[in-house]
């Protein structure tokens, strides 16, 4: 298994607990709040993204290079 699978996950998983508590302390108007949650989608999106070309990239067939006749 890829190591960058668990990593997105994690990522995943930590930006969407951020995105839930910027979400539920952004009545406050607080500055913080707001960065937390922007942090939050952006955390979360790099995590969705690492996992899935993980993933994506490990289930891909390997390429032939060799395949092409030299000229």
């Amino acid at each position: 298994m890829n190591v960058f699978i668990p990593l997105g996950a994690l990522a995943l998983v930590c930006g969407g607990l951020m995105l839930v508590t910027g979400i539920r302390r952004h009545k406050a108007q607080h500055p913080k709040h707001v960065a937390m949650l922007i942090a939050g989608m952006m955390l979360t999106a790099f995590g969705l993204l690492l996992a899935g070309f993980a993933i994506a990239w490990q289930a891909a067939a390997p390429p032939d290079v060799n395949a092409g006749a030299a000229k």
